[in-house]
């Protein structure tokens, strides 16, 4: 198997392991979260809070957060009662991404000796 074979094959297997997280991040919605969760002066914030910064029914946020939670990208903890969800630190999830996009950086470079049609050429 060449080169070529073997590192696509590889990033399909990488990409597969990704496929959630993209998933969950490819939404604009999600994506909104994710920002107001960035932007937010503390680490944490409450369904309501997060409501209140995307203009969104506590149905679709809670909804929202359970997708971006069962992929890894953000992580709740309790304080009593109270629910507060925070991007996740665990940096499995980020790493497996990096990996990704640092693996398809190289095949790039690499594209054109591949016999890849290169678009900046007429």
């Amino acid at each position: 198997m060449d080169d070529c074979k073997k590192q696509r094959l590889s990033l399909s297997s990488k990409f597969k392991n990704c496929k959630n997280a993209f998933v969950a991040l490819g939404d604009e919605t999600r994506q909104n979260i994710i920002i107001a969760l960035l932007e937010s002066d503390k680490i944490g914030m409450r369904v309501g809070e997060i409501t209140n910064k995307t203009y969104l029914s506590r149905p679709a946020v809670s909804h929202h957060l359970k997708i971006l939670k069962e992929a890894n990208i953000i992580s709740m903890y309790k304080k009593g009662t109270m629910n507060f969800y925070y991007i996740n630190a665990n940096k499995t999830i980020w790493k497996e991404i990096k990996n990704l996009t640092d693996d398809v950086y190289d095949m790039i470079q690499n594209a054109s000796s591949w016999g890849y049609p290169n678009e900046n050429q007429e």
